[in-house]
């Protein structure tokens, strides 16, 4: 009877010894898994990295040489509205469906849905033809694009998931913004901020950094691509009055960015309302253009309009007119409303920047620092991004004013409401309210 009951203890130990080796092992199976994953993915962004860098990169200049033909050769804006045709045919005979941009790939990224193969080459043949013939675009939100679709490509050929698909696709993305724009740090944090407003997806913030970082690699060490140098002098700290102006000025920038929004969504709406024939349209839009250039005397609008943004950061003491940002308001919006491709995120950063110029008449803030300060609140405005958008500043202008760029960002982000330049982007959680609303921007 002794010797049973010692038996039973024994058997007892024996079995809690192999449950614990058991759990140990489960441990070690999902360290390895982690390890095994992590080490794939570093891999699949290095690899997104490099490609979609390098096209990016070779993108970049290609709207480069594009812009500067334009320049010595101002003439060729007469042919705009032609060139326009010639966008709307190429459109036609590859896709409808690559018409809805960024939006597409916003929706494919949540989705885990593939990107057409033809969308790359297509959007960088439309935002170099846009660029060289003067419609007054920008390129960041077809970087978007193209590193999308060139992510979704890469996808389909090595059979990813439906969730490793949407996680390509951001690295494709990442690694497009990092290439043409030359902020690495930003761009890693773009792609998984942007889709859904209010929730990231920090699964993605792996290769995401890795494909961000390799792509800033190849575009500024192998391709020797250019980056702006936007970099602020020496600031003085922030105090209850600068707080007090820059608390303005984001206000400002908030209610401009709704401007901009709204009359780019409502520009798309009545020109597809009235000329509904695409080419009558895109031709429409380009004579518009043409003649708006032609009557101002001047070629700023056209574009991305990078020279003026440098100009304001360090040239100060310029004084641009000081309804710039308006007329770049309604230059991009018929330009993209007609039809033409590109991108509103340096347009945005242009409309920014004159604002910030314009403010500084007004305000006594360092007129370098309200062009910047405006550039990044607006940025917010429009993208609803805040974090990418304090990334870019510190990346573009140095941490001299973080506390400013701060102060902006988290103002603009509040007060430019539920607008957004991506109607495909939803506001998962409400800015000023502590509940899930989960609708798209307006």
């Amino acid at each position: 009877m002794n010797a049973q009951n010692e038996a039973i203890p024994e058997s007892k130990n024996t079995d809690s010894r192999k449950e614990k080796n058991q759990s140990r092992l489960a441990k070690l199976e999902k360290v390895k898994e982690t390890y095994k994953n992590g080490l794939k993915w570093i891999l699949l962004g290095i690899l997104t990295g490099a490609v979609v860098g390098s096209i990016s990169a070779f993108f970049a200049h290609g709207i480069v040489l594009a812009s500067a033909f334009r320049v010595k050769h101002p003439r060729i804006l007469f042919a705009l509205p032609f060139a326009g045709l010639l966008l709307v045919f190429a459109y036609s005979i590859l896709s409808d469906k690559n018409k809805k941009g960024t939006n597409l790939v916003i929706e494919s990224v949540r989705r885990g849905e593939k990107l057409p193969v033809e969308m790359a080459p297509l959007i960088i043949f439309s935002t170099v033809i846009s660029h060289l013939f003067g419609a007054s675009v920008g390129r960041e939100g077809a970087a978007l694009q193209v590193g999308g679709s060139l992510g979704s490509s890469i996808g389909r050929v090595l059979h990813l998931s439906e969730k490793e698909q949407r996680r390509i696709m951001m690295c494709g993305m990442s690694a497009a913004f990092s290439g043409l724009f030359g902020t690495p740090i930003a761009a890693a944090i773009f792609a998984i901020e942007l889709c859904t407003v209010g929730s990231i997806y920090y699964t993605a913030l792996l290769p995401c950094t890795v494909s961000a970082l390799t792509a800033h690699f190849f575009a500024e060490k192998v391709i020797h691509a250019e980056e702006p140098d936007l970099a602020l002098s020496l600031m003085a700290e922030m105090d209850w009055s600068s707080a007090l102006y820059t608390l303005l000025l984001a206000i400002a920038a908030a209610l401009v960015s709704i401007v901009f929004v709204s009359c780019a969504h409502k520009a798309k709406d009545l020109f597809s309302k009235y000329f509904p024939n695409p080419y009558l349209r895109i031709f429409v839009s380009g004579a518009m253009v043409l003649l708006a250039t032609l009557a101002l005397n001047t070629n700023i609008y056209n574009g991305t309009g990078i020279q003026l943004i440098t100009q304001t950061i360090h040239e100060p003491g310029t004084k641009i007119f000081l309804f710039a940002f308006f007329l770049k308001i309604l230059f991009t919006s018929v330009s993209l409303g007609g039809g033409f491709q590109g991108g509103e995120i340096v347009p945005s950063l242009f409309i920014g920047a004159t604002l910030g110029n314009a403010l500084s008449r007004f305000l006594p803030l360092d007129p370098s620092l309200c062009a910047a300060l405006g550039m990044t609140a607006l940025f917010c405005g429009v993208t609803n991004c805040p974090l990418t958008a304090l990334l870019i500043s510190f990346e573009l202008f140095g941490f001299q004013a973080s506390s400013y760029f701060l102060l902006a960002i988290a103002i603009s982000y509040l007060f430019s409401g539920n607008y957004g330049l991506y109607h495909s982007q939803k506001i998962l959680f409400s800015k000023t309210e502590e509940e899930e609303i989960n609708e798209h921007t307006h």
